[in-house]
């Protein structure tokens, strides 16, 4: 069966949004740009909740025109070649080469079927995934900040869960990455 990495950026404080929604403060250097690419080559899809992708469909089909980072730029035309997929309940379709599937089943079959997929964000669908046994690796890249409240990226449905740690490194003299696999 294909593998599923859940790839989350959060606060020291364990936050993957500030108090008020923001997400304006995951520092991307290139160390984590060139490892973030190198993952997202290696997927044969991309994997999101409606909230996610919502933010992501509303910015790199159009990146070039809002930023001028690096990393930005390299990803951009990845994103937009790149397979993805959609969990949502209500939506009924999306553009960019994206197929919608109704719930964590549409997720399993696409595992069962040999897709390897990244998770990127979305702590409910993290969750409800983890519950069911379907992330295989955590790929958390801790940034220097203190947020002081938000959005959790473990929210307590998750419960306790298992992990061995696999790598842990310093990215750009910021971040640290730690990468879990299920134990």
């Amino acid at each position: 069966m294909a593998e599923l990495v859940h790839f989350v950026h959060q606060s020291l404080d364990g936050f993957i949004e500030g108090p008020n929604g923001e997400f304006d403060w995951p520092v991307m250097g290139p160390e984590m740009s060139e490892d973030a690419r190198a993952l997202s080559e290696r997927a044969d899809a991309f994997l999101y909740g409606r909230a996610v992708w919502d933010m992501m469909s509303g910015f790199w089909p159009r990146a070039e025109e809002y930023s001028q980072d690096p990393h930005d730029l390299a990803f951009a035309p990845l994103w937009r070649a790149k397979p993805k997929v959609v969990v949502s309940r209500t939506l009924e379709r999306a553009g960019w080469n994206t197929t919608v599937v109704r719930g964590v089943e549409g997720v399993a079959e696409l595992k069962a079927a040999g897709r390897e997929l990244v998770l990127f964000g979305g702590s409910a669908l993290a969750a409800d995934l983890t519950s069911h046994g379907l992330v295989d690796e955590y790929r958390v890249f801790v940034h220097p900040v203190v947020l002081g409240g938000g959005k959790p990226a473990f929210p307590a449905s998750v419960g306790r869960l298992g992990l061995t740690l696999a790598e842990s490194r310093v990215l750009d003299s910021q971040a640290v990455l730690l990468r879990y696999r299920r134990a």
